[in-house]
């Protein structure tokens, strides 16, 4: 009988690992697919978005749970409800994309995706994502 509960946790073990290894089991959030933290990039520079426990929308919709990627170049995730930017450091995908080529000049940059609503609204830091790259 503690052979079989043995070999029961150690199989419930294993399917876990594999679970967890294999990305399925992702927190709700938004992050970067590519490029990965620290990576070292070329010009123009491959940017790709993912969202779990959100739906991506255009700029506009109004349904809940719904909502757009933003790119805030060497700046941080905005507090929840603040308005995103418009300028040349605050990228707006409001068509709902999900990735992009952007320029940066040479040396190390912070990326953060942040995640609004329709009307541009951040949801906050827990849907946000900073990496840091470095442009050849």
């Amino acid at each position: 009988m503690t052979r079989k509960i043995w070999l029961a946790g150690a199989t419930l073990s294993a399917f876990a690992t594999l679970f967890a290894a294999s990305g399925v089991a992702r927190a709700e959030g938004v992050y970067f697919v590519e490029p990965k933290d620290g990576a070292t990039v070329s010009n123009p520079v491959h940017v790709k978005f993912g969202v779990d426990g959100m739906t991506v929308a255009p700029a506009g919709t109004t349904t809940p749970n719904t909502g757009h990627h933003h790119l805030l170049i060497d700046g941080k995730a905005l507090p929840q409800g603040e308005v995103v930017p418009v300028n040349e450091k605050s990228i707006h995908y409001g068509k709902g994309q999900t990735e992009a080529d952007v320029t940066l000049p040479p040396g190390d940059h912070t990326l953060t995706a942040q995640f609004a609503n329709g009307a541009h609204q951040s949801y906050g830091p827990a849907w946000s994502q900073t990496i840091t790259v470095h442009v050849k």
